[in-house]
């Protein structure tokens, strides 16, 4: 019985290890609605990169380079999110165990 009960929880690390790579290596894209700022962020929710096109720069508009900056990454973050969540979920469920919220 504790044999079995290791070798579950060694099958559950391997699996979170996986899944832990995937988050690292998927990326998520989000860019504004005028697509002038694209940012990337990988699925364990770390910043890739930041693209601004270089007219938003130019205009002399800060205050709309940070607002579509925030939003675009906000964006990003919240896709990121439901992807791991998603792998958290799927990772529970093979495990059979049914946590509310997730």
């Amino acid at each position: 019985m504790a044999f079995e009960k290791a070798k579950q929880l060694w099958d559950l690390q391997k699996k979170a290890r996986a899944i832990q790579k995937e988050l690292r290596d998927t990326e998520v894209e989000a860019s504004s609605a005028d697509g002038r700022v694209t940012v990337v962020f990988n699925g364990e929710m770390h910043l890739k990169s930041i693209s601004v096109n270089p007219s938003l720069a130019a205009d002399g508009q800060k205050h709309v380079l940070e607002e579509a900056v925030k939003n675009t990454v906000t964006q990003a973050l919240a896709r990121a999110q439901a992807i791991a969540a998603q792998k958290s979920k799927e990772l529970m469920g093979n495990m059979g165990m049914n946590i509310p919220g997730m």
